[in-house]
C-alpha cells in the first residue's frame, strides 16, 4: 500500500504545487498578460515562428523535455534507495526544475523567442552571451552524439517497438497536414490517432511485421545512428507544424495514457497483487523491496550520494536541457502569454510525476517477477521482492544502458500485466514508450542545436537592415538553417562513428562514440540549468522583481554539478583501467573555465544591473522595397 499512497501523494502534490507556486509565479512575478504580443504571432514565418494552441504546444514541450532522462536517471539513482530519489524528484521538480522552465520560457518570449544564450548577451553582457552559446553547442553536441545510440539499443533490446516507432512519423505529418490546412478541432484527430498508434502496439510484431522488426534490430549501431541522424535533419527545417509538432502531441498523447494505464496498474496490483506468475498461483503482493536508503550502496560501488545524486537525476527533478527547449522552440509557438504557465510549469511537473513512477516501478514493479537465471537443467527460474530487485542493482558496474531502461520496462510491465495486459504488449508498449521519447527530444535537439550555431555564426557575419550580408563571410554558410543543421548533423555522426573508449573501430563497435562524451553529459547538462538561472534571475533584477525563489536554486544548481565534475577529473585523468579520455578531460576542464568565467562576468556587473532596463531590442525590419507594391 505504501507504493500507492506515494503516487496517489505525488499527484495531490502536483495538482497543489501547480494552482498555488506556479499559479502565484505567474500572476506576482511573471505577470502574464493574455493580450501580449507574443513571438509566434509577430514574427510568425509558418516554418519556426507558428501559434499554436497550448494543448499541441505542451505535447511538443513535454515529450522533447522528457526524453529518456526521466526514466534513466530514477531508474540509476533508486541505487541509493528509494526515498532520496523521490525527495529530491518532488522537492526538485516543484520548487527547482519548474521554476527554471518557466522562467526560462518567459523570458524568452519577451525576447522575441530568442534563445537562453542570445538573451544573456543582453541582460548580462556580450561575451557572457558567447561563453553561453559556446557551452550549448558542447551539450547538444553530445546529446546528438548519444540519443541515436540510445533509440538504437532500445531498438534492438525491444524489437517489437521498431514498427510503432516508425509509423508515428506518417501519423504525424498527415495530422500535421489535416490541422494546418482544414483547421480542424484537436478530439477528432487525436483519437484517431491515438487508435490508431496503439494499434500498432498491439499487432506490430504479428506475422511479417515481427520478421521486419527482428531483420531492422540486427542492424548495425552505426545504420541506426546514420539513419536516425537523418531524419533529425529533415525534421528540423521542415516547418514546426508538419512533423515536430504534431509528431510529439500525438507522442504526448500515448505516453500520458500510457501512465495512465500504469497507474491503473499500480491500483490493481497494490489491492490484489501482481499477475500470477504462473497458471493458478497465487498473486504476488506489491511491496517495495529495497531500504529507503540504502546503507551497502557505496559497497556496491555507487559513487558519494553528494554530490552525484543531483546530476544523475536530472530530467525529472531539474535539467538544464530544457531551458533550450523552453528558450528554443516552445517559445516560438505559444499564441497567448498566459499559456506559459500550462507549458512552462505543468510539463515539468508532468515529468516529475513520470518520473515518480519511474521510481516505483524500479523497486516494487520489479518485485513482482522479472525472469531469473537459467537452470542447469535448462529450466527456467522466476525472481521476486528483493531478489529481483537485486538481480538489477547488486553492482553499479552493472547499471548499463540495457539494465536502466529494462528495470523501469519490466518493472512497469508488471503492472500492466495486473490488469491483464497480455506480457508482450505489455512490454511492448513500454518499449515504444521510452523510444518515443528519446527520438522526440533528438530531433528536438537537432532544431535546437541548428539555433544555437546560427546565433553562433551570426556573431561573425554582419548584416544590413534587410538581412542581407553586408560583405562576403566565410561563416555565412552557417546562418542558413540547411547549413547550421547539416554542420551539426555531420559533426554528431562523426563522433557517433567512433568505438566506445577502449575499443578498436569496426563496423560492430563503430555508433558508440557518444559514449566518449557521455561522462560528461550528466555535470554538463544540470550546468546549464545554473546558467540559465543566472540569465533569468539578471532579467528579474533589471525590473526589481523579487528574485529569492529563483536565488537559491541557482547557487544550488552552480555548484552540484561543478563539485560533480571536479570531483571526477582525477578518475579521468588516471583511470583504474585503460588510459586517459583526454577529450572528456579537455571538455570538462573548459566547462569549467567557461562557467567560473560567466560567474565573475555576473558577479561584476550584478551590482550595476539593479533597475537599469537591458538596451532594447532593434524595431523588426521593414519588408524589402522588392516586396513592396508591384
Amino acid at each position: 500500500m505504501t507504493t500507492l499512497l506515494i503516487a496517489l501523494g505525488s499527484i495531490v502534490g502536483y495538482l497543489i504545487a501547480y494552482h498555488t507556486y506556479g499559479r502565484w509565479l505567474a500572476r506576482r512575478v511573471f505577470q502574464l498578460d493574455p493580450q501580449a504580443n507574443v513571438p509566434s504571432v509577430a514574427l510568425n514565418d509558418d516554418v519556426d515562428y507558428v501559434p499554436t494552441s497550448k494543448s499541441v504546444v505542451f505535447g511538443h514541450h513535454f515529450t522533447s523535455i522528457a526524453g529518456t532522462g526521466p526514466i534513466v536517471g530514477p531508474a540509476i539513482a533508486v541505487m541509493w534507495g528509494w526515498l532520496p530519489a523521490l525527495v529530491w524528484v518532488l522537492l526538485g521538480s516543484i520548487l527547482i526544475g519548474a521554476v527554471h522552465d518557466f522562467g526560462a520560457l518567459v523570458v524568452s518570449m519577451r525576447n522575441r523567442g530568442q534563445t537562453v544564450g542570445d538573451v544573456a548577451g543582453r541582460v548580462i553582457n556580450k561575451r557572457v552571451r558567447l561563453l553561453f552559446l559556446l557551452i550549448l553547442f558542447m551539450a547538444l553536441t553530445i546529446v546528438l552524439a548519444i540519443f541515436g545510440l540510445v533509440i538504437a539499443s532500445v531498438f534492438r533490446q525491444y524489437p517489437a517497438s521498431i514498427f510503432p516507432c516508425t509509423v508515428q512519423i506518417p501519423i504525424a505529418v498527415l495530422i500535421g497536414l489535416w490541422l494546418h490546412r482544414k483547421g480542424v478541432q484537436l478530439l477528432i484527430p487525436s483519437i484517431l490517432a491515438l487508435t490508431v498508434m496503439y494499434l500498432t502496439v498491439i499487432y506490430g510484431d504479428v506475422g511479417v511485421l515481427d520478421t521486419i522488426n527482428q531483420a531492422m534490430a540486427n542492424w548495425s549501431l552505426i545504420t541506426w545512428v546514420v539513419i536516425l541522424l537523418i531524419y533529425s535533419y529533415v525534421a528540423s527545417v521542415l516547418p514546426v507544424w508538419l512533423l515536430l509538432q504534431p509528431r510529439d502531441y500525438i507522442n504526448s498523447l500515448q505516453l500520458i495514457s500510457a501512465l495512465g494505464l500504469i497507474v491503473a496498474g499500480l491500483f490493481a496490483a497494490a489491492f490484489m497483487g501482481g499477475a500470477p506468475l504462473a497458471e493458478g498461483a497465487a498473486r504476488q503482493p506489491l511491496e517495495i523491496s529495497v531500504d529507503a536508503v540504502r546503507a551497502d550502496a557505496m559497497a556496491a560501488g555507487a559513487p558519494a550520494m553528494m554530490p552525484f545524486l543531483f546530476i544523475t537525476i536530472a530530467c525529472g527533478a531539474c535539467s538544464g536541457f530544457h531551458c533550450l527547449v523552453s528558450s528554443g522552440t516552445s517559445s516560438k509557438q505559444i499564441k497567448c502569454e498566459s499559456d506559459a504557465q500550462f507549458v512552462g510549469y505543468g510539463s515539468m511537473l508532468t515529468e516529475g510525476f513520470l518520473a515518480v513512477i519511474v521510481i516505483l516501478a524500479c523497486v516494487a514493479g520489479l518485485g513482482l517477477g522479472i525472469d531469473g537465471p537459467v537452470q542447469a537443467d535448462g529450466s527456467a527460474t522466476t525472481l521476486t521482492g528483493e531478489a529481483a530487485y537485486l538481480a538489477r542493482y547488486a553492482s553499479w558496474g552493472k547499471l548499463g544502458l540495457g539494465a536502466k531502461v529494462g528495470a523501469f520496462v519490466d518493472g512497469s510491465a508488471n503492472f500492466l500485466k495486473a490488469i491483464g495486459i497480455d506480457a508482450g504488449v505489455a512490454v511492448a508498449l513500454m518499449g515504444v514508450l521510452v523510444a518515443s521519447f528519446a527520438g522526440t527530444t533528438l530531433d528536438t535537439a537537432c532544431r535546437l542545436q541548428r539555433y544555437v550555431i546560427q546565433e553562433l555564426a551570426g556573431t561573425f557575419v554582419a548584416k544590413d537592415q534587410f538581412g542581407k550580408l553586408a560583405s562576403p563571410n566565410p561563416f555565412a554558410w552557417l546562418t542558413n538553417k540547411h547549413g547550421a543543421t547539416i554542420f551539426a548533423v555531420v559533426l554528431a555522426t562523426c563522433i557517433a562513428a567512433l568505438p566506445a573508449p577502449g575499443q578498436e573501430w569496426t563496423l560492430a563497435t563503430a555508433g558508440k562514440g557518444g559514449l566518449i562524451l557521455w561522462p560528461l553529459f550528466g555535470a554538463t547538462n544540470q550546468l546549464l540549468a545554473g546558467l540559465s538561472f543566472l540569465v533569468v534571475s539578471f532579467f528579474l533584477w533589471r525590473r526589481k522583481v523579487p528574485m529569492w525563489f529563483i536565488g537559491v536554486p541557482m547557487v544550488f544548481m552552480l555548484i552540484m554539478p561543478a563539485w560533480a565534475m571536479i570531483d571526477q577529473l582525477p578518475q579521468w585523468i588516471h583511470p583504474a583501467e585503460g588510459e586517459t579520455n583526454w577529450v572528456v578531460v579537455i571538455i570538462a576542464i573548459a566547462t569549467l573555465a567557461l562557467e567560473g568565467w560567466m560567474v565573475l562576468e555576473a558577479l561584476l556587473m550584478w551590482p550595476r544591473a539593479k533597475g537599469v532596463l537591458e538596451e532594447a531590442l532593434p524595431p523588426l525590419p521593414e519588408p524589402r522595397p522588392e516586396a513592396v507594391g508591384g
